[in-house]
Order: C-alpha cells, then sequence, then structure tokens
C-alpha cells in the first residue's frame, strides 16, 4: 500500500505546479518564433515521460481509484498532447518546402 502508507503535502504540490506554470510560460514567451517546433519536439518527448508515469499510475493496482483515473485522464492528455505536437510540426514543416519539393 503505497498510497495509504505516505502523506501527500497538496499545498507543496500546488506550489510546484503554480511556480512550474509560470516558469513555462515566461520560457516559451521568450523563445523566438523559428526555435518553437524544436520546442515542441522537447515537449512531446517530455510528454512521453509523463505517458511512461500515467501508465504506470493508471495500471497499479495498489492505487486508490480516484489515483488511477487521475493516471488515465493524464495518459489522456499526454496523448493528446503528442499527437497534436506531431500534427502541428507537420504542417510547420510544410510551410517551409517550396512547391518543387513537395512533388
Amino acid at each position: 500500500m503505497i498510497a495509504s502508507s505516505t502523506t501527500i503535502d497538496y499545498m507543496s504540490m500546488l506550489f510546484v505546479f503554480m511556480l512550474a506554470t509560470f516558469i513555462g510560460i515566461g520560457v516559451i514567451r521568450r523563445v523566438s518564433r523559428l526555435l518553437h517546433t524544436p520546442l515542441m519536439s522537447l515537449t512531446n518527448a517530455i510528454s512521453a515521460i509523463a505517458v511512461v508515469g500515467a501508465i504506470i499510475v493508471a495500471g497499479g493496482e495498489e492505487y486508490p481509484t480516484y489515483v488511477r483515473v487521475l493516471g488515465a485522464i493524464a495518459l489522456f492528455c499526454s496523448m493528446t498532447n503528442i499527437v497534436s505536437g506531431f500534427m502541428i510540426t507537420e504542417r510547420m514543416l510544410k510551410m517551409f518546402k517550396t512547391k518543387e519539393e513537395a512533388r
């Protein structure tokens, strides 16, 4: 029983979430538009790590039901981010190709 033996500090987790949000917004705003595609590739890699964690949590028998549901939601959100990131990257790369290269 991992979840029942540990104490969850929600305030610390909320503080880390808010801090990560503000740092993420600050980083994204300072990146030039030319570097958005590599940045999206990096976020896809980070989302892949989140997918692995979400699969572990969603499939773990030792976690309570609400934690497993949150893991499933995290899995859905991460997979949506990965798929949409690849779709946007492909569309952006097509914008840089000339008509002769596209043939």
